[in-house]
C-alpha cells in the first residue's frame, strides 16, 4: 500500500519482484499488490507492507481499514517510518503555513502529516528513502519464519 511519498519503496519492491517473484510465489499469496494486478483483496491479510505518510482524513480511514484487515503491518520507507520528508510542512513557520493554506484546503489535506504509528499500530519497520533492499528482505524472511513458512534460499539474502 502506498500513501503520501515519492513511491520509491514501491519501485524497489518492483525490482525485488523482478528478481524473486518465482521463488516468492511458491510461499506467498499476493492479495493486494497494485503493481502486480488490478483486482486486489483487502481482507484476511497476514502482512500489509505500507509506504508513505498519512496526509488526509481519507488516508487515515484507509490505513485503519488496512490495519483492521491484517495480522501484521510493516512501515516501509522514511515517510511511513518517521513521516519525513512528506511531513516537512508540519515544521513550516507561520508565513509558510499561510502560503500553502489554499493547497491544504483545495486538496482536503489534514492539518498535520502523520507517520503511520501515529495512526495505527506498526509491527515492524524498514527505514530509508528509498527503503533498504536488505532490510526489506530481512523483514520478509523474519515474517515468513513468524508465520512458520520456510524461507527460500540461504545466507544473508535468503528469501
Amino acid at each position: 500500500f502506498s500513501f503520501s511519498c515519492c513511491e520509491d519503496s514501491t519501485i524497489v519492491l518492483t525490482e525485488l519482484l523482478n528478481d524473486h517473484f518465482e521463488e516468492w510465489a511458491k510461499v506467498i499469496d499476493f492479495q493486494h499488490v497494485r503493481v502486480l494486478k488490478s483486482k486486489n483483496k483487502l481482507e484476511g491479510l497476514d502482512v500489509a507492507f505500507v509506504e508513505g505518510a498519512i496526509a488526509t482524513k481519507k488516508d487515515a480511514i484507509k490505513i485503519k481499514e488496512i490495519r483492521a484487515n491484517c495480522k501484521k503491518l510493516v512501515a516501509i520507507g522514511s515517510c511511513a517510518v518517521n513521516g519525513m520528508p512528506s511531513a516537512q510542512r508540519n515544521n513550516f513557520n507561520d508565513s509558510q503555513k499561510k502560503e500553502v493554506e489554499f493547497l491544504i484546503k483545495r486538496f482536503g489535506l489534514a492539518k498535520k502529516v502523520s507517520k503511520l504509528e501515529e495512526i495505527v499500530k506498526v509491527d515492524d519497520k524498514v527505514p530509508g528513502c528509498p527503503m533498504s533492499e536488505q532490510a526489506f528482505l530481512d523483514v520478509v524472511n523474519k515474517t515468513l519464519k513468524e508465520f512458520k513458512i520456510v524461507s527460500i534460499g540461504g545466507g544473508a539474502n535468503e528469501i
